[in-house]
């Protein structure tokens, strides 16, 4: 069972809604409802909590909503302290989505209030939701991320058409120079190129373990491509989550021959155009920040950015945390970081990141 959760009882208009702590034997419950409720993502699967807890060793608090029985909400929380951004509860962290999932606005409100009651009784600096659509419009709110989605065609031609001109050319250069991609068994070409990538651009890797743990709790809803050239040399790769009819490429790499090979340009195509035959309807680029980029690579791809609702419930007052590059901690750990040897940053980058998320 998740860290003690006091059980709440929210009496609504209709039947009420008892509101309790994930328990032993939920997983089938939870995950069939994430399977099937609108407002649930990827990252509302059961399996987040386990990854959380003994990967990166935070508490969770995985909330369960009930009406006569019948689990009709969830909201996932885990629990992270740092010394550099403070005190929080958040839904979710190391994702991009979260918030409740809930039959009804009565069952999203008992979710809710029982998330800032948890809250308080932590003693957290703040409560953080990661939603896609606004819940909490009283609470400040980070305006910094966008996210980009796009339903694709089920006919692989028709989507190449659908790339705008300038970025089908990039595709097309990435074809001419003789790159294919390849599906991996494991992680190994992944991590090499994604913590090489990290490593140039100043940020602390997660750790090969977490990758990991992601292929064994998700198997075939977890996959990684590899763009390969000419020589057989991986240069470019990217780690997507299947969800329902969805994809998201959430976690890549590359070298540095990557972008002279048009190879990031092949890659998300190949992305795409496998998903399309795999029957998959919506391409989810995922989360950017405005005017970075990535916010302009994905919009050259013909995606249009809608923005996220983060909302913050702050219990000691101030401003919204800002756990981005652009706030000067950050700064001061990318420059610490780039001038780190690689094989240093790859064993200390998880010790960092852990509270990054």
């Amino acid at each position: 069972m998740d860290a003690q959760v006091r059980e709440v009882v929210v009496q609504t208009g209709t039947p009420s809604v008892t509101v309790r702590p994930f328990g032993a034997g939920d997983a089938p419950a939870w995950d069939a409802y994430v399977d099937s409720a609108p407002a649930a993502t990827f990252f509302h699967r059961s399996a987040w909590r386990d990854i959380i807890r003994q990967v990166f060793r935070h508490r969770t608090h995985y909330l369960v909503a009930e009406r006569r029985g019948a689990l009709v909400g969830v909201l996932p929380l885990a629990q992270t302290r740092s010394l550099l951004f403070g005190h929080s509860l958040c839904s979710l962290p190391f994702a991009v989505y979260g918030g409740p999932a809930a039959d009804d606005e009565h069952v999203e409100r008992a979710l809710l209030d029982a998330a800032v009651a948890l809250g308080g009784e932590l003693g957290v600096d703040h409560l953080e939701l990661r939603n896609i659509t606004p819940r909490c419009v009283a609470w400040p709110t980070s305006e910094l991320y966008v996210t980009f989605r796009k339903v694709i065609e089920p006919d692989v031609e028709a989507n190449m058409r659908a790339i705008p001109r300038k970025q089908r050319a990039m595709v097309r250069k990435g074809m001419r120079h003789g790159l294919v991609s390849e599906i991996d068994d494991s992680v190994d070409r992944f991590f090499e190129l994604y913590a090489g990538n990290m490593h140039r651009h100043g940020t602390p890797p997660l750790s090969r373990r977490y990758f990991h743990a992601l292929r064994a709790a998700f198997g075939q809803d977890c996959e990684i491509l590899t763009v390969i050239d000419r020589e057989g040399r991986p240069v470019s790769s990217v780690l997507s989550f299947y969800f329902r009819d969805e994809v998201l490429p959430y976690y890549a790499g590359d070298a540095c021959v990557a972008r002279d090979l048009a190879a990031n340009d092949f890659k998300y195509w190949e992305l795409m155009r496998r998903a399309t035959e795999r029957g998959v309807r919506v391409f989810d680029y995922g989360r950017s920040k405005r005017h970075t980029g990535s916010f302009d690579f994905k919009k050259n791809w013909g995606f249009e950015p809608t923005p996220l609702a983060y909302e913050f419930k702050l219990y000691r007052g101030g401003a919204v945390p800002q756990h981005n590059p652009s706030n000067p901690k950050y700064r001061a750990l990318i420059a610490t970081w780039r001038r780190m040897p690689r094989r240093l940053a790859n064993a200390l980058g998880p010790y960092v990141v852990r509270n990054l998320g």
